[in-house]
């Protein structure tokens, strides 16, 4: 069916995104995270994006919870071939009715975030290629940006460029920042939270890579999963650890990505790097988009954990990776704030 041909519509996330306001880009068929809030004002200072995005932009507001499933198989390779009948998705433990199912490459915007402690100094050569990487393996209409933090955190591309899609220009913005000092790990993600939102698209996802734990953050990782658990973004991490580093927290790289439905990967050696940012980008690419209408007594701000599962016979046995839950209600009072 011809792009131009599918009735376009703006759906407006009941779940993650209600912090922000936002909508996914799909074509209706059959109704058919390089590694997060301080407080809500942090995003919502961030400009809300309203212009034509054509294919990839929406019209008409709908009360949907909406999931981004990545599914594997038992020697972990994607599956791509699956229908609606073979998911099946349940909140707080009771089944719902899938209304919405796509399986299209989707544009994303995308932040890049790259820690520049001093450690990470030898490191940032293998960073910078596994960004070229990710690069040419996503997307050619992605939106791309990048924050660099140590005990700082900041913007890598001139306020004049934004977003780009270039590798050269990317990789000038990882070096702009010199490796030194601390890591402001949790800081910076508030930052690439926030900037997400300024992107013209609708899809977002975090891409982190640092080689150690926070140790110099104004927030707390208490304020961060709260902020990802209200956010749109999959978050991936690439955490780069010394065996010996006191600093390492692996496990906090791995609950973002968990509550996410992003995926977090641990690197033996530096020439791995690029490989995962490559596969990184083809999970991103390869989802599949779920949603339903939720059949819970409405509730605002409570939280409604969430399952989704895949079952084909040709496929034995499958994990679907998806986000654990989302806050009720938490996107009709930001609408309401932006009017």
């Amino acid at each position: 069916m011809a792009a131009d041909a599918r009735k376009k519509v703006r759906l407006r996330i009941p779940s993650w995104d209600r912090a922000h306001g936002g909508s996914i880009a799909v074509a209706l068929g059959m109704m058919f995270v390089i590694v997060p809030v301080g407080h809500v004002q942090s995003e919502a200072a961030a400009p809300r994006i309203a212009q034509d995005q054509g294919p990839y932009r929406i019209a008409v507001d709908v009360d949907l919870v909406v999931l981004p499933a990545t599914v594997r198989d038992r020697h972990g390779l994607s599956v791509s071939d699956l229908r609606a009948d073979d998911f099946a998705v349940y909140e707080d433990g009771v089944a719902q009715r899938i209304k919405l199912f796509l399986h299209e490459d989707i544009p994303v915007v995308t932040g890049l975030l790259v820690d520049h402690s001093a450690s990470m100094r030898p490191k940032l050569a293998d960073v910078t290629t596994g960004a070229r990487a990710f690069v040419h393996s996503s997307n050619p209409d992605d939106q791309m940006f990048v924050v660099n933090f140590n005990e700082k955190v900041s913007l890598g591309l001139p306020d004049a460029i934004g977003f780009t899609t270039s590798a050269e220009e990317l990789e000038h913005a990882i070096w702009r920042t010199e490796a030194a000092g601390e890591t402001a790990l949790y800081d910076a993600v508030i930052v690439a939270l926030a900037r997400l939102q300024a992107g013209g698209r609708d899809k977002k996802v975090l891409l982190v890579i640092s080689d150690g734990g926070d140790n110099a953050s104004a927030h707390k990782l208490a304020e961060v999963l709260q902020m990802a658990e209200r956010s749109s973004a999959i978050i991936y991490a690439v955490g780069l650890f010394e065996p010996d580093d006191k600093d390492a927290n692996p496990k906090v790289l791995s609950r973002l990505a968990q509550a996410t439905g992003g995926d977090a990967f641990f690197p033996e050696k530096l020439d791995e790097v690029a490989s995962i940012c490559e596969r990184i980008a083809r999970d991103i690419r390869s989802q599949y988009t779920i949603g339903y209408f939720s059949s819970s007594v409405k509730q605002e701000g409570v939280y409604r954990a969430v399952r989704v599962a895949a079952h084909a016979p040709d496929h034995g046995k499958l994990v679907v990776r998806t986000r654990q839950g989302y806050i009720a209600g938490a996107s009709r009072h930001k609408d309401e704030d932006d009017k």
